[in-house]
């Protein structure tokens, strides 16, 4: 058994050798000190949100360790007071709210369409819907924005919205019809023959088995959409902008407001950090079911 196990060992490449050598405790180590060397400018970024404006620029943010009682509140307290970043937030979630429910609603809907109902061109209007995928947002900016023109909602957080579910819904459906069309039919038709009819499957039978894909639809979503500064830099409310406007916009005007941009553009980050701890058992859970399937 000793010698047939060290033929085998001989046979492999000196990669796969080297991989598996690494799988113990010397690849855990170096994962860790990898997203400790990647969450390092999240953790400067909320010590210079808890420092002076003077003491950001006398020293870097490291110096904190060695001098703690530079830590204040006082930036948060002045933020609060902070209109522009207040409304700013604001916009932001009145945008991203809308645009994250329309596209799992309608997406949901579509994909199981798609994936459990019979229509005239039905592939046809799938594989159209593939097609938008590779579609490059830039293309479609100047003709949205004379067709938001005419009709009147340019510069509005209803057009702001209406791109981002634009954009969203073919990535969506695409997704979800591949997870909807997983389950199995058995299940379906055991529901129908109980006097089920489309509305109630999809409510009480689709929905349910696709929690975990809907909730990674969810998160991918908000955070593309809150995390923009394009589409929102063309087509917000130049008065009211979403916060990556608003703080590219405090660089524009005061230049070293950094007492102001640090906690707002920490602030911008936790939420959607937040959001995505929130959700993050169904997020693997979905990602371990596409990958599974």
């Amino acid at each position: 058994m000793t010698v047939a196990t060290d033929i085998v060992k001989a046979k492999r490449s000196l990669p796969a050798r080297i991989a598996a050598g690494a799988g113990g405790g010397v690849m855990r180590i170096f994962l860790i000190l990898v997203g400790l060397f990647w969450l390092m400018p999240t953790v400067g970024l909320m010590i210079s949100s808890l420092r002076d404006a003077s003491d950001i620029a006398a020293t870097g943010w490291w110096k904190v360790f060695t001098a703690p009682a530079e830590l204040t509140l006082k930036n948060y307290s002045a933020i609060l007071e902070n209109d522009t970043v207040i409304n700013s937030l604001l916009s932001t979630a009145l945008i991203t709210v809308p645009a994250t429910v329309l596209v799992v609603v309608i997406g949901a809907l579509a994909g199981y369409a798609f994936a459990w109902m019979d229509f005239r061109g039905r592939d046809w209007w799938f594989m159209a819907v593939v097609g938008l995928l590779v579609v490059p947002v830039q293309v479609a900016l100047v003709p949205v924005a004379k067709m938001f023109g005419v009709i009147g909602i340019f510069e509005t957080t209803m057009g702001v919205v209406l791109f981002h579910v634009a954009f969203g819904l073919p990535f969506a459906i695409f997704l979800l019809r591949n997870f909807f069309a997983e389950i199995p039919r058995e299940l379906l038709e055991a529901a129908r023959l109980d006097g089920a009819g489309e509305i109630r499957l999809f409510t009480r039978v689709v929905m349910p088995l696709g929690g975990p894909a809907i909730a990674s639809l969810g998160i991918f979503q908000f955070l593309w959409v809150w995390n923009d500064m394009l589409i929102a830099l063309i087509f917000a409310d130049a008065t009211n902008p979403p916060i990556t406007v608003a703080l590219q916009q405090q660089v524009r005007q005061f230049g070293n407001n950094i007492d102001v941009l640090a906690p707002g553009a920490f602030i911008s980050m936790v939420i959607p950090l937040i959001v995505f701890f929130a959700f993050q058992k169904q997020f693997v859970s979905g990602v371990m079911a596409g990958a599974v399937k």
